[in-house]
């Protein structure tokens, strides 16, 4: 039985071009751009993903893989992949923001511990409020409505020379307003009481010049912080969050067409 080159660069095509749409979602999507999580474990895991949507892919355009349209077409899987790993990966943005606001409003911004996922350092209520975000989109079911979102890539966008042009990358750039919104709109309660608080501690000082503030003032804004946290920031931290994952989802499926 001899196969054709022509039907060898099919069968590749049919898998490869799909593979590499999945690492590029993999490499800045959550949950799977972990630094903790070996370079095997991530390949095999972008491996069995493309296998699952093989069903959805469709036909692939039948191209010579040292081409400079095969090269073309590679750049704009990575790109399509990447989109849709960062827009998401915007949406939890939020919930690390709303983090580090919380914790300066506090005076905990120097309480920082290393992110294992990103690998750099940031305060410990942030730390906190991304692994709550976490654990909340996969009890939701987050992880297999994005490999659906990855399934429904391929009919609105299929493998080809096109896909991502400028209209499409600044509708990724302009969903960071998004972002900083929902931010705002998470540590917008914690911020105005632990402002007031301050303004506060301030008018005390000026009033009181002898009283050391620092040592008042700083065990009572990070307990009224914490009490505010735990009374109307975590509160609202499901609903909020849920909210932008409908809408980063909804806006992934715009940028797809499929929406």
């Amino acid at each position: 039985m001899e196969i054709s080159f022509a039907e060898l660069s099919a069968w590749l095509g049919g898998f490869v071009w799909p593979w590499l749409r999945v690492s590029g979602m993999l490499i800045v999507a959550p949950l799977f751009a972990n630094t903790q999580v070996p370079a095997r474990v991530s390949v095999l895991l972008g491996l069995a993903l493309s296998v699952a949507i093989l069903p959805a892919v469709g036909p692939v355009p039948e191209v010579d893989f040292l081409s400079l349209t095969a090269m073309i077409i590679a750049v704009q899987q990575i790109l399509i992949g990447f989109s849709i790993g960062l827009m998401l990966a915007l949406a939890f943005a939020a919930a690390i923001i709303a983090g580090e606001s919380i914790a300066y409003s506090m005076g905990l911004g120097f309480a920082t511990m290393v992110d294992p996922q990103g690998g750099h350092t940031m305060p410990i209520i942030s730390q906190f409020f991304q692994i709550v975000a976490t654990l909340l989109f996969l009890a939701m079911g987050g992880h297999l409505m994005l490999i659906e979102l990855l399934a429904e890539s391929f009919v609105g966008m299929p493998v080809g020379t096109t896909g991502i042009g400028a209209d499409e990358m600044w509708l990724v750039i302009g969903w960071a307003s998004e972002m900083f919104a929902g931010a705002v709109l998470i540590a917008l309660p914690s911020v105005v009481v632990l402002l007031l608080t301050n303004l506060a501690l301030g008018v005390m000082t000026r009033t009181a010049p002898q009283m050391n503030i620092f040592s008042v003032g700083l065990p009572v804004t990070m307990l009224l912080g914490f009490v505010v946290i735990l009374t109307l920031t975590m509160p609202a931290l499901g609903p909020r969050m849920a909210q932008l994952w409908s809408e980063v989802f909804a806006a992934v499926r715009l940028l797809l067409g499929t929406g």
